[in-house]
């Protein structure tokens, strides 16, 4: 393609997240994109999203005819769940993928998927959005002139989805899905989480492929994002409570960052909060820093960045500083200079096998508070292969 065209693509999805932000961003970029098909498994929600996406916006069921198309140059794929066998299915069809997270659920499937990209010629971003907030490299830059940081503090409180969409207008999917895709799918998920755990409690299993890898896979990418070393092991993890009675339990993990610092993350589980929050607040010997993250589903809220040190003792609040276009917006903006113009891809796979192996740390911890032997990839992490 030309380096003057917009990029031809097809939105996979078309559920909360593409409705919410994803063609809104699409939307705003409109000169770098030009989105041409939206699939779902529900035709009637496919053509009503579509129908609302702007003239000439083609609506479908089937992925495989996306792939085959020629007039398409790359797919961003917002299904639920791991996104490895669509993701493997594009590239092999030559298309290049913007994926949501989780990319997949082991890091095998992480370095297969980044050779073929990286064979191909083809792009493969992670939607890591986080790392794309316009003040997550001024937090960055920030955060590498305190001297000695002692503690990374990373909370998140998420409530149930609901309240946090009740403002949009929402296409619903209708009646009309083939449900056998999303129960292959689930097979593929469950098998692909015993090879990175082994024979681990259902509950466990459950945990590492829903919260862990749809949520606290976030923060870590947003952790390397801020020039920080994930741990490759933790000192403690805690699920509370424990067994799980119907809702996701609360997570508390400390583990060791390097150069003397500790990073403690606490994931709450609050289905009644008024509002989802995140903070990653830095304490170091000679100040501090708070980054408060921008909700999800929200196109035009700014995140927050507030920082003091000793030697001044004044608070510097960047906030102000850099406009309204999110994380997803930036994001976009990336993937198009990588395929347009050749731009280096900041969330690529080798950056979801790092968020993965660390995931699987975290998972060989809460499973050895609880008496169990963990299995697969992760046995290989615990044991330093």
């Amino acid at each position: 393609m030309s380096v003057c065209s917009p990029v031809r693509l097809a939105v996979i999805g078309a559920g909360t997240i593409t409705q919410s932000v994803h063609l809104p961003a699409v939307q705003r970029l409109g000169a770098l994109f030009e989105l041409a098909v939206v699939c779902d498994l529900s035709p009637s929600r496919a053509a009503q999203v579509a129908a609302g996406a702007g003239a000439g916006v083609r609506a479908t069921h089937d992925y495989g005819t996306i792939l085959a198309d020629p007039d398409i140059d790359a797919v961003l794929l917002a299904t639920p769940g791991t996104h490895a066998q669509a993701a493997r299915a594009a590239l092999e069809a030559g298309k290049h993928v913007l994926a949501e997270k989780p990319l997949c659920l082991t890091t095998a499937e992480a370095a297969e998927l980044g050779a073929l990209a990286e064979s191909a010629g083809l792009v493969l971003q992670v939607g890591y959005m986080k790392m794309y907030d316009p003040l997550t490299e001024v937090a960055a830059a920030e955060l590498a002139e305190l001297d000695t940081p002692r503690t990374v503090r990373v909370t998140v409180l998420h409530p149930a989805d609901e309240p946090q969409v009740e403002h949009l207008r929402m296409a619903r999917p209708a009646d009309d899905a083939d449900l056998s895709v999303v129960e292959e799918a689930l097979a593929y998920e469950a098998e692909r989480t015993v090879d990175a755990l082994g024979e681990v409690p259902a509950a466990l299993a459950a945990y590492y492929r829903d919260v862990l890898n749809g949520s606290v896979i976030h923060e870590l990418s947003l952790l390397r994002a801020l020039g920080l070393t994930l741990p490759t092991s933790f000192d403690s993890a805690e699920l509370w409570p424990w067994p799980v009675q119907g809702e996701p339990p609360c997570l508390l993990a400390t583990g060791d960052l390097g150069d003397g610092a500790k990073l403690v993350i606490n994931w709450n589980w609050l289905p009644d909060h008024p509002e989802y929050g995140e903070e990653i607040a830095v304490l170091a010997r000679d100040g501090r820093l708070r980054l408060d993250m921008a909700a999800p589903y929200l196109v035009d809220v700014r995140s927050t960045l507030r920082v003091e040190r000793a030697q001044d003792g004044v608070r510097h609040d960047s906030t102000v500083k850099h406009g309204y276009d999110t994380g997803f917006v930036r994001q976009l903006e990336q993937f198009a200079a990588s395929v347009r113009d050749g731009a280096p891809v900041r969330s690529g796979a080798a950056g979801a096998a790092e968020d993965i192996r660390c995931l699987q740390a975290l998972v060989a911890a809460l499973a050895a508070r609880e008496g169990v032997q963990v299995g697969g990839e992760a046995a290989g992490e615990e044991n330093g292969k």
